[in-house]
């Protein structure tokens, strides 16, 4: 059997880091992890191609070559996945398609003939014999979550890694928290199920193998879903380092209770971990009430970055404007708690409505639901009807997103973050491919743009005062090139 697996392209946004890959020389931010664990997990003698649109163009003949299409995508990239399921019908080559876009969404793509809803692992022998027999189904769904025990090692062979920025390795799949606007307990479940550490072990070293050296984003929605169990991984994690000295580091994403956790913290950053993403929302209390974000709403929260910023790891935050809770000034109490708080990357979004969550299903009650979401939370679109005007809060979002972005307050973050930050742990390789970022930005950033005064202040600034630093000053200037040129043409 001859299977094309196929990852639509990224749109330009704050997410797909477009404006700093010439900087690395790379072409996407990240392979698809889903499509690369589903081959694993497809029969060893089926041939395999995989094509990311990210990296390659997909050409009729890689679709003439395949027996079935496997495709794959985020709500983001519905347009894209639309059009690469029209090119498999006109060929005459079926698709089978699954992951987050088609799992709450699949009824919107009637062009595709069979669907695989949820994750794979326990659906995979039945689908595999079903194909074998030539009787596919319609939509495959699972009836209960899978044992990510037995997910196997996902199949890096089929990916050029120096093409990326970062790697992604998974250690659990569900959160515990339920928050109202998040669609990942509707997908996941609310009990998080992790890996065994030798798991997650055996596909850095596979990653290793592959000849990857560089930064690891362990993709979890909740890395401290299940303290218990990521206290056995980290601990694993640092044996590991200790015995075979790699030179990779870890990103990952959390829930701000992490503050509350001295040991955890320390054991990341004994790991490897060098940031941390954190749904911060907004500093309004009944806005965070309102969508029911418990574990932020009864607490400090500039405090809890500077908690975790102090224990050696870069917090980006996430935050939303838009909430039925929120006052007039919400975009002024935005920049400055994101302004004070020393948050460098800030991704603001306007609240949308996702399918199969909480939120959705309140507003189609309430009958203020006007479309599906587009998926791209950064684009200047509502999906709902909202309680402030709608033309006020477009305005407003453009405004705070340029402010944010403009370079005296940019710089003026990092320079707060850096106060604050404590660079601990080992340290990460230099590479190539970061002298290439650094030498481009000093033309870019401190000659052809706008905004050269305030780089230059901080470069000074940041190499006399803060030394040790520095190299996290002039990455931190290298992102918000990308920031700043998406919030410009918002």
């Amino acid at each position: 059997m001859k299977i094309l697996l196929v990852y639509p392209r990224n749109p330009d946004s704050f997410w797909s880091f477009k404006h700093v890959l010439r900087f690395v020389a790379k072409r996407a931010a990240f392979p698809p992890l889903g499509l690369l664990t589903v081959a694993a997990l497809l029969p060893p003698d089926w041939e395999l191609k995989l094509v990311d649109t990210n990296i390659e163009l997909l050409e009729d003949r890689d679709i003439a070559w395949a027996d079935w299409v496997m495709l794959s995508g985020m709500i983001v990239h519905k347009d894209h996945a639309r059009e690469i399921a029209r090119r498999c019908a006109a060929l005459g080559r079926p698709v089978i398609a699954g992951g987050p876009l088609f799992t709450t969404g699949h009824r919107d793509f009637p062009e595709i003939p069979h669907f695989v809803l949820g994750e794979a692992e326990n659906l995979i022998d039945e689908l595999v014999a079903d194909m074998r027999a030539g009787e596919v189904k319609k939509t495959y769904r699972a009836a209960e979550f899978p044992d990510v025990t037995r997910t196997p090692v996902p199949r890096w062979d089929l990916v050029e890694v120096r093409h990326y920025v970062t790697m992604p390795v998974q250690f659990s799949r569900g959160c515990p928290f339920d928050c109202e606007f998040c669609d990942i307990v509707a997908m996941y479940g609310r009990v998080p199920r992790t890996k065994r550490p030798e798991q997650v072990i055996a596909e850095l070293e596979a990653l290793q193998r592959a000849g990857w050296r560089d930064m690891v984003f362990i993709v979890d929605d909740n890395f401290i879903g299940n303290k218990k169990r990521v206290r056995e991984l980290l601990g694993a994690l640092v044996d590991w380092r200790e015995r075979t000295r790699p030179s990779v580091g870890f990103i990952t994403e959390a829930s701000v209770n992490l503050a509350d956790q001295e040991d955890l913290l320390e054991l990341m950053v004994r790991a490897g971990f060098k940031k941390v993403f954190v749904g911060l929302e907004t500093p309004v209390t009944e806005s965070l009430e309102e969508c029911h974000k418990v574990q932020n709403s009864k607490r400090d929260l500039a405090e809890a970055v500077r908690v975790i910023q102090g224990a050696g790891l870069e917090v980006m935050g996430g935050f939303i404007v838009g909430f039925d809770h929120d006052p007039l000034d919400i975009f002024h109490r935005q920049f400055e708690f994101i302004q004070r708080s020393g948050v460098v990357t800030a991704m603001v979004g306007l609240l949308t409505a996702l399918p199969q969550t909480r939120l959705y299903e309140r507003l189609a009650r309430e009958g203020r639901m006007l479309a599906d979401s587009i998926g791209d939370n950064t684009a200047v679109v509502l999906n709902f009807v909202p309680r402030l005007d709608r033309g006020h809060l477009f305005a407003g979002y453009r405004e705070l997103m340029r402010s944010l972005y403009a370079p005296e307050n940019y710089y003026r973050r990092v320079r707060t973050f850096l106060a604050t930050w404590r660079p601990r742990g080992p340290g990460t390789r230099l590479a190539r491919s970061d002298l290439r970022a650094f030498l481009r930005s000093l033309w870019t950033l401190g000659v052809s743009r706008s905004g050269r005064l305030a780089y230059w202040r901080l470069f000074w600034t940041t190499l006399i005062a803060r030394p040790r630093k520095f190299r996290a000053a002039m990455e931190l200037a290298i992102m918000g090139h990308h920031y700043r040129t998406v919030a410009d043409r918002l």
